[in-house]
């Protein structure tokens, strides 16, 4: 892109450096590979995208949210994990699903665990039976 006059206009291939050239070949391999894991809805919400990168921004916010939602989440699951105790009737391998699935979640959102922090919470939040 140039501009001319005060409006954008795409150049010709034959304009375009070496250097933009190669820009150009990387985003279109980027758009590929982004489009060739994506479900069909997915693409949809995509394919009208001009850079890798804007395909990027959208797929983000659609399934991770914006900085405000992570930082909500994230909060909300901190809430669960520290109220965290096993239900009554509960199997261990139930509490240990629920439990996995909170940490996994939390880790995801850049929240960082020690094994024995995990070991001690886990055997505390369970019941006698």
């Amino acid at each position: 892109m140039h501009v001319v006059d005060g409006v954008f206009t795409a150049k010709c291939f034959d304009e375009l450096t070496d250097l933009e050239n190669k820009k150009m070949q990387y985003d279109c391999v980027a758009k590929n590979i982004i489009t060739s894991a994506l479900n069909l809805d997915e693409f949809f919400r995509v394919s009208q995208c001009s850079s890798a990168k804007e395909m990027w921004d959208i797929l983000e916010v659609t399934h991770e949210g914006t900085t405000n939602v992570k930082r909500a989440r994230k909060h909300a699951l901190i809430q669960e994990y520290e109220l965290f105790i096993m239900q009554q009737g509960e199997i261990i391998a139930d509490v240990q699903k629920r439990f996995t699935h909170i940490v996994n979640h939390l880790i995801g959102l850049g929240k960082q665990f020690d094994r024995e922090e995990l070991n001690i919470k886990i055997l505390k939040c369970l019941d006698r039976s």
